[in-house]
């Protein structure tokens, strides 16, 4: 349920209201927007007499909201969500371009790496310490080894790191990671995403290969739930009976997605079409299609990548994909 308060409201009698809905065992999620002031409640509100609210000197009307996602939804907080990463603005009027390699292979070859995105713009630096693999036998990562590498980047480049987190007990090493990522496969790992919902850093929500915009939702008020608002939503391709590609990329869902959460929205090309060549075009419609950012693979010698080569672009070709991504942006303006 939302109540949307009178403008302008007094703020003694907006904390009576408040005090009162919390008295009730409700948790009250405020949002002051320019033109609204919305009070949205999560619990049973079956006890509320909604006429009664509306009756109230300071409320303009109250609405019960049938979507199952609550706190990522919009109309609890009718103004986009900002999510501030080190320099980066992710949500309203910024962009983040995040890049790197798909797996943290050595201190040689992500330095490299993060040097060359950074110069061609690059504001965040991704880089897998843990790898999900559909094989047993395929390259898992350096683990905690590459969380520290990506670390020594961090400090040389100045940029932000994201990294991908596979299991609750490895949440001391994140200490000091800026975004934490939840993988494709982890998207319904319903106990991580509490844990994660427990930490106050932002986390990366990637949508699973097969699941639908209200399950990505959902997963996403998991960790809202918990008291960590600053979720990103992260659209990279869904299975579907398409064989050119790895994954059709759904570009369709970030327009959804903006309609329907507050949170920001980013594509993934790369794990979308995996395939190198596709990424640009896909990359430049993600923007032209609203996203709030790109989260693209970069390796220095994708021929001899560990991990999803195909589908990573050589510095030389990211730093193409950035020229044409700001000329796409300004277009928008």
């Amino acid at each position: 349920m939302i109540v949307v308060l009178k403008n302008p409201v007094s703020e003694s009698k907006r904390e009576e209201l408040i005090a009162w809905l919390r008295s009730k065992q409700l948790q009250v999620h405020l949002s002051e927007g320019h033109y609204h002031t919305v009070l949205g409640l999560v619990g049973d509100t079956s006890r509320i007499d909604t006429d009664m609210l509306e009756g109230l000197e300071i409320v303009e009307k109250v609405q019960r909201i049938s979507e199952p996602f609550k706190k990522a939804n919009r109309k609890f907080h009718e103004d986009d969500t900002v999510i501030t990463v080190g320099n980066t603005q992710i949500g309203g009027s910024g962009f983040a371009l995040m890049a790197g390699p798909c797996s943290v292979e050595s201190r040689e070859q992500l330095t490299e790496v993060a040097f060359a995105v950074q110069k061609a713009g690059a504001t965040v630096l991704r880089g897998g310490a843990f790898k999900p693999r559909t094989s047993p036998y395929a390259f898992q990562g350096l683990r905690g080894d590459g969380i520290d590498l990506l670390q020594e980047a961090k400090k040389e480049t100045g940029l932000p790191i994201v990294t991908e987190i596979m299991n609750a007990e490895h949440l001391p090493l994140f200490e000091n990671v800026d975004i934490i990522q939840v993988g494709a496969r982890n998207m319904q790992n319903f106990e991580l995403l509490k844990e994660l919902g427990h930490t106050d850093k932002p986390i990366l929500l990637k949508r699973g290969l097969a699941n639908t915009v209200s399950e990505l939702l959902m997963s996403a008020e998991y960790i809202m739930a918990g008291g960590n608002e600053n979720a990103i939503l992260c659209e990279r391709g869904i299975r579907t009976f398409e064989t050119c590609t790895r994954n059709t990329l759904d570009l369709s869902a970030v327009a959804v997605l903006k309609e329907l959460s507050h949170l920001p929205v980013i594509v993934d090309p790369s794990h979308a079409t995996g395939v190198a060549k596709y990424v640009k075009p896909m990359a430049l419609a993600a923007v032209a299609a609203g996203a709030d950012g790109l989260m693209i693979e970069v390796h220095n010698d994708p021929a001899h990548a560990l991990c999803d080569g195909p589908q990573s672009l050589t510095p030389e070709q990211f730093a193409e994909l950035a020229v044409s991504i700001r000329k796409v942006r300004e277009a928008l303006v």
